[in-house]
């Protein structure tokens, strides 16, 4: 993870799956204000960041400036490796 400033709130559990949720229904890929506002729970700005980074240290999604990519899919992951992707 990227190095903070003082963190005032750790994200609980059920705000990142909430987080998590939005992006993969996301008909298209969202910025980061526009997924943030629809959220149906309202969270502080640096939380929703924080939520952000971890989602994208743990390999489940993909951003650039304006674009957030659900890039997690363990099931076809699986599947790949059953065809012989190695993976390092």
């Amino acid at each position: 993870m990227k190095t903070r400033q003082q963190v005032l709130h750790y994200p609980r559990l059920d705000t990142i799956l909430m987080v998590e949720k939005a992006i993969k229904k996301a008909k298209e890929y969202p910025s980061k204000r526009s997924l943030w506002t629809s959220l149906p729970k309202k969270i502080m700005y640096q939380t929703f960041v924080i939520i952000l980074e971890y989602l994208e240290d743990s390999g489940k999604i993909a951003m650039d400036d304006d674009k957030i990519i659900w890039i997690w899919d363990p099931e076809a992951i699986k599947r790949l490796i059953e065809k012989g992707l190695i993976i390092r």
